[in-house]
């Protein structure tokens, strides 16, 4: 069988709010994205244990573990490489608990935002990333 390429179409989004994850998931689905969802920081660890790779789209005010706990637990658990994690949030990120973890965060979306902009950001971060590989 032969091996195909295409750019990365894996997302993981960690949001709480039951009404913003599904919609999330139905416009990527509907533009050929494979969709995780998850509530909050300890599941998004549970998924990328179990071998996620992609681009995490990654709310900032998320229960149980908060985004830069999460982030933290991904760069020490060695999930940085394999991962591209974008930061959903509601204003402009400052302090010093967020300065080891600037250089992990690819991109920002501020809320409110336009689904068809933040589907065009995922799309030229997908593009930029390395092809997965398609049996």
């Amino acid at each position: 069988m032969k091996q195909q390429t295409c750019y990365q179409k894996n997302i993981m989004i960690v949001e709480d709010d039951p009404d913003i994850a599904n919609d999330l998931k139905k416009v990527f689905e509907k533009h050929y994205f494979q969709v995780t969802t998850t509530d909050d920081g300890n599941n998004c660890l549970l998924e990328l244990e179990k071998g996620f790779q992609g681009i995490i789209i990654l709310d900032l005010w998320i229960p149980i573990m908060d985004c830069v706990a999460t982030i933290k637990k991904i760069i020490t658990n060695g999930f940085t490489d394999q991962n591209t994690i974008v930061v959903l949030t509601p204003k402009r990120i400052q302090g010093h608990e967020f300065d080891e973890i600037y250089p992990y965060i690819h991109e920002y979306i501020f809320k409110p935002f336009h689904t068809d902009g933040l589907l065009q950001t995922i799309n030229k971060i997908a593009q930029q990333l390395p092809p997965q590989k398609i049996l």
